[in-house]
């Protein structure tokens, strides 16, 4: 399975690239012409963002709250797959959790799945079948802020350690699942606070991959217009030939429960 996921990642990166390059051109299409065009909401979730940067580098860092949802991630999906979840621990120096089955989403979903972003929203979303929560809107966009920040700089700094959970699946198979669905993620927030919609993503990576795939190297080295079968750079060139197309993480595996655990620093 190990070589069969490396060409799996190495076929995620176009789509990897396609999204990150959709990323940048939303960004870049929040820029207002002044400091007054910015909307209220993404002054929200930059501050509650910042706010998280401040305490992540300045204070202690709360390794037990990290270790507790990289766990009950774990759980989650698991149990969401059918999984039965058992003996979960929790530590400052790590933690584990025991699950009858497993496989990649479940094993890499700590890292791309922000659990207590999820659950303010959720909060929000429950909240607001009962009370008025539109003048507070700010204020929830600065939970998102930084309850996401605290997932982004968590799993950048684990990730920097060995970890069981990418050796389990290889590291180009992990980080092209793992940046892919961070980067999608944020593509999404953005929509939230701002004029873009998910429309505009979908176009966006459409967009972006058609151009990674647009340019593919032929069997004798030329570089071919895939739309046109020409070579680059001689659009009226036949071509007769075939278009070409913390600590390291511990996930204990007993005989019977394969269980998923963490490693903190």
């Amino acid at each position: 399975m190990r070589p069969l996921k490396f060409l799996i990642g190495l076929c995620l990166l176009p789509l990897v690239y396609a999204s990150v390059r959709t990323l940048i051109d939303l960004a870049l299409s929040l820029q207002p012409a002044s400091m007054d065009g910015i909307p209220l909401t993404l002054w929200g979730l930059c501050g509650g963002f910042a706010l998280w940067l401040f305490l992540f580098f300045a204070a202690p860092r709360p390794m037990r709250t990290y270790v507790l949802a990289h766990e009950l991630t774990h759980a989650l999906w698991g149990a969401g797959m059918g999984a039965r979840v058992s003996r979960l621990r929790v530590s400052d120096k790590g933690g584990s959790v025991r699950l009858s089955k497993t496989n990649f989403l479940i094993t890499l979903a700590p890292y791309f799945f922000p659990l207590y972003t999820v659950l303010v929203i959720l909060a929000y979303y429950v909240l607001l079948l009962f009370f008025e929560l539109n003048r507070y809107e700010p204020f929830w966009l600065a939970c998102i802020g930084f309850t996401w920040g605290f997932h982004l700089t968590f799993t950048v700094s684990m990730l920097l350690e060995h970890q069981s959970d990418i050796h389990e699946h290889g590291r180009i198979f992990s980080f092209s699942v793992i940046l892919l669905f961070n980067v999608l993620g944020l593509c999404l927030w953005i929509v939230m606070v701002s004029s873009p919609t998910l429309g505009d993503v979908e176009a966006g990576v459409r967009r972006h991959l058609a151009d990674v795939m647009q340019v593919v190297p032929s069997r004798d080295g030329q570089r071919h217009d895939a739309s046109r079968g020409s070579p680059a750079g001689n659009r009226s060139a036949r071509n007769d030939g075939p278009e070409c197309c913390a600590r390291p993480q511990r996930c204990a595996t007993p005989p019977r429960y394969p269980s998923q655990g963490l490693r903190g620093a």
